[in-house]
């Protein structure tokens, strides 16, 4: 057994079965842990709450290799070395005037690991992160590299793959131009009648709720800042009056600025500030995303379960993903509705509730996110995923004698 601690302790010690854990330093270092190994799975930042990540072989973590950030500016675009986080590219794309069309929560998380799990932020416009990915080279069975690229044929399954192709080395992200936003907190929305409009009001949209009652007790815009200054009161809710963490009690120093604070994309899109740790780790997570129309209806379904739902949360959070192409995504080929718990660190307490969340949201097509808890069944996976017979083709072509399989993997996509 191997303890891993991640560097920023957001989910605490993480217990995997492997029997190695290595940190190369460079490609070929890398080329030849896979070449001689029989089991190997890559570690990203250790932000999955699910067994994604496990292996009874060799754990590796990429952390180490020599971090790159080319930019082309004429193609508009940005390679990247696999183990980089968010935080550490960000900053120096503003500088070059570029700006990626999204991020996640958490400026912490390695690219690789984002993109190869469907992770993704808010707003009607924004696609997942993996939607950035125009390229990506990663080290196959044999130890030898191999590119993929948009236009190629099996692209689409290559990018939100799960680790099961190969150990991704690099990426290549589309940029566009910097941008400035500003971030309001309003408090107290009362009811989901208004959902629809607050989700559509801001270039990217958090709704945050304890599930204590019909409504949302934060709402967070991250606007244009040539957009106007925001009402102190819209649709029932008052804009906050200071700093505010979306979580009761934790200090909302460790949050992007808010109070409407103009800044570049990359201090405002995420939630947290990169110079702080996001949480204790005393958490679990789960997620689900629904095709876009059913949004009102499974937040009454939800409602109907509250009281089950609010003893184990410590929040819930509410963003859209625009439909996009790539096979194993969560949002692939609809617009959806992400629905993000963040749990007490009590498993035995949360996985009934889990159940009870899986049972309501059926109805709707809730597509689990890879890298959560979540206990959907294999044959209700086969079913809302539709190009999974695809991906099934794509690994036993590219892997055939399953060397970055797991038990995870063995279980929803089996060879």
């Amino acid at each position: 057994m191997v303890t891993v601690q991640p560097s920023t302790n957001w989910a605490g010690n993480i217990v995997f079965g492997a029997r190695r854990f290595h940190r190369p330093r460079s490609v070929p270092q890398l080329q030849e842990l896979v070449a001689t190994g029989d089991r190997i799975r890559a570690l990203g930042t250790g932000h999955s709450f699910s067994r994604i990540a496990d292996t009874t072989g060799d754990l590796v973590s990429l952390a180490d290799l020599p971090p790159v950030t080319r930019i082309d500016a004429d193609a508009a675009t940005v390679t990247v070395s696999a183990g980089m986080r968010y935080g550490e590219v960000t900053g120096q794309l503003h500088a070059a005037g570029f700006a990626l069309p999204n991020l996640g929560s958490l400026p912490h998380i390695s690219i690789a690991g984002a993109c190869s799990t469907g992770t993704h932020g808010s707003g009607d416009g924004n696609g997942a992160l993996a939607t950035a990915v125009s390229a990506l080279e990663l080290v196959g069975p044999d130890g030898e590299l191999r590119a993929v690229r948009r236009g190629d044929a099996d692209f689409p399954g290559s990018v939100v793959a799960l680790g099961a192709l190969g150990i991704v080395t690099a990426l290549t992200l589309d940029l566009r131009p910097t941008f400035g936003l500003r971030q309001w907190v309003y408090e107290g929305l009362r009811g989901f009648d208004d959902v629809e409009e607050v989700l559509a009001s801001a270039y990217s949209v958090s709704l945050f709720t304890y599930w204590t009652g019909a409504g949302f007790d934060q709402v967070w815009l991250k606007q244009r800042d040539t957009d106007p200054e925001r009402p102190q009161r819209w649709l029932g809710a008052d804009r906050a009056d200071g700093q505010r963490h979306m979580v009761r009690g934790v200090d909302p120093a460790h949050c992007t600025p808010q109070l409407g604070v103009a800044g570049p994309w990359h201090a405002r899109l995420p939630h947290f500030r990169l110079e702080f740790t996001p949480s204790s780790g005393d958490e679990l997570q789960s997620e689900y995303l629904l095709p876009r129309e059913t949004l009102v209806a499974a937040l009454w379904a939800l409602h109907r379960i509250r009281d089950t739902i609010a003893p184990v949360l410590q929040v819930c959070e509410i963003r859209s993903v625009a439909a996009d192409d790539l096979w194993l995504s969560p949002a692939h080929d609809r617009d959806s509705i992400a629905l993000h718990f963040t749990w007490v660190a009590d498993t035995p307490a949360v996985l009934p509730v889990v159940a009870a969340i899986e049972a309501a949201l059926k109805p709707f097509a809730a597509r689990p996110h890879w890298g959560k808890v979540f206990g959907t069944d294999p044959d209700t996976v086969r079913a809302l995923w539709p190009r999974l017979p695809d991906v099934e083709r794509l690994v036993r072509a590219h892997d055939p004698a399953g060397k970055f399989r797991n038990d995870m993997l063995d279980r929803y996509l089996p060879a």
